[in-house]
């Protein structure tokens, strides 16, 4: 498993598995309950991973969706 993001913010987290789940990419949330216990505190972000053979797909499909979301010059 290799992570593809590292945050504290449960949206993008969100997001980002909706974005991976739309492509068939299968995604892991770790360290949720740890950051959790600890108050949130931003030392520990939570990490999503995917398979080590997804990696390129994964970060493809986030970056284009990422992309997506840049306004038009």
């Amino acid at each position: 498993m290799q992570p593809i993001l590292r945050s504290n913010d449960p949206v993008e987290l969100s997001w980002a598995q909706a974005v991976l789940a739309d492509a068939g990419i299968e995604a892991v949330l770790l360290d949720e309950y740890t950051a959790a216990a600890e108050g949130s505190i931003l030392a520990i972000p939570r990490r999503l991973m995917v398979a080590d053979d997804a990696l390129t797909a994964a970060t493809t499909a986030l970056a284009v969706a990422r992309a997506g979301l840049e306004p038009a010059p």
